[in-house]
């Protein structure tokens, strides 16, 4: 393993002169090398250690620059921030640098006040020299790198590394969609199940069981309540073996279904094109063409999928003669209730304002009339888009 005798601290110039600090390890940070078996470093003369240092009171406490260990230094380095109630992400180490670096500060015995300004200064001017400093390990670089590189390759660079050294499992498990967390809870055992859902955020872990049918939920919802033994490995394990799983996905060239892709396209397509299509379509496979019917949004389903606060929020960003003219084109039932759902919750001067402008305008043309109804519903896709507004579900129209 790289860095393995490296304490994840920032990387310094490239000279190798740091003063008593070791070099650092080529991912960065400051060493904690230097050997372990020249005999105990703690005091009072137990061996011919690293730092040999004399019992309190014949003598005091000299400086021993020159006996210090990197290791030693790195201990008195993260001794001397936790005393000045810094936060040291220690527990992003590796768990063997973890133990080694707790290990060498129950070693260490007191410090006197001259070598405690020494390593300080040393550590203080090697900071002073850092001018860049790069993420630690495979999954810090491929976080730095989301979105530069193709997916494609970051896909292979995972799978090349490990699960383990893409990082902890449970944060690769907790980015994935509800639906993703359902498919792979289903899969597995209910044990394990549960314990996915136990590590989950409580909002995600809801909706994890929205998408799972209703006996499978209770199986595990109950399964919860037998995890209160497991042990911390016992996660680990089943953490690694799922990102696993995940990782070992194929990948895919669409991150939309086939029947969302054709649902957008049919979206902007005209109504008498859309309705050919559609009728075809349920011909030759009935199940996809409701998939696609499903994705597609047209005028029509407005006051369906709109909550009526953010009628206003759609006024403003439309040109108004564009209002105009899909309200004086609206012919069918429901185009004419999303005319009058969008003129009964905008302002009220507005709404006049369009009525008064309707009923002065002649015959639409049906191309004119279209044009305007599919501006109307790109400009809400971008509201939705960028999280301005937020369309009710198909689900929750039919609970309704």
């Amino acid at each position: 393993m790289q860095n393995e005798n490296a304490l994840a601290l920032p990387m310094a110039a490239s000279s190798d002169d740091l003063g008593d600090f070791s070099a650092p390890a080529p991912l960065g940070g400051m060493d904690l090398g230097g050997d372990f078996g020249g005999g105990d470093l703690g005091m009072g003369g137990m061996g011919g250690g690293a730092l040999d240092m004399p019992a309190i009171g014949g003598g005091g406490l000299p400086a021993a620059k020159s006996k210090l260990s990197g290791k030693a230094k790195a201990a008195i380095v993260v001794r001397l921030l936790l005393n000045e109630g810094a936060d040291i992400p220690l527990e992003s180490l590796p768990d063997d640098l973890q133990i080694e670096l707790t290990q060498q500060m129950g070693r260490m015995g007191l410090i006197d006040r001259d070598t405690l300004h020494e390593v300080a200064g040393e550590f203080a001017e090697m900071l002073d020299n850092v001018g860049l400093s790069f993420p630690n390990g495979l999954a810090g670089a491929l976080s730095a790198m989301e979105g530069k590189i193709s997916r494609q390759t970051a896909s292979r660079l995972r799978k090349e590394a490990g699960v383990r050294q893409f990082g902890d499992p449970w944060e690769r498990l907790r980015a994935l969609p509800p639906e993703d967390l359902a498919e792979l809870a289903e899969a597995e055992s209910t044990e394990v199940a549960a314990v996915l859902l136990s590590k989950l955020d409580t909002t995600k872990a809801a909706q994890m069981l929205i998408h799972l049918p209703g006996p499978v939920a209770r199986r595990i919802t109950y399964a919860v309540s037998q995890t209160a033994a497991v042990t911390p490995d016992t996660v680990d394990r089943i953490g690694l073996s799922l990102a696993a799983q995940i990782e070992a996905r194929p990948e895919v060239a669409f991150d939309e279904t086939p029947g969302q892709r054709m649902g957008a396209i049919l979206t902007q397509a005209a109504a008498g094109k859309r309705d050919e299509v559609l009728t075809a379509l349920d011909e030759e496979d009935e199940e996809f063409a409701g998939d696609v019917r499903k994705s597609i949004f047209t005028y029509a389903l407005i006051a369906q999928r709109v909550s009526p606060v953010d009628v206003p929020k759609i006024a403003r960003v439309l040109a108004q003669q564009d209002l105009v003219t899909a309200i004086a084109f609206s012919t069918g039932e429901e185009d004419v209730e999303t005319s009058e759902f969008m003129l009964a919750n905008m302002s009220s001067r507005m709404a006049n304002n369009i009525r008064e402008e309707v009923s002065e305008r002649g015959k639409v043309k049906r191309s004119v009339g279209e044009t305007a109804m599919s501006n109307i519903v790109n400009a809400l896709r971008e509201l939705v888009n960028s999280g301005e507004v937020e369309l009710r579900s198909a689900e929750d129209e039919e609970e309704e």
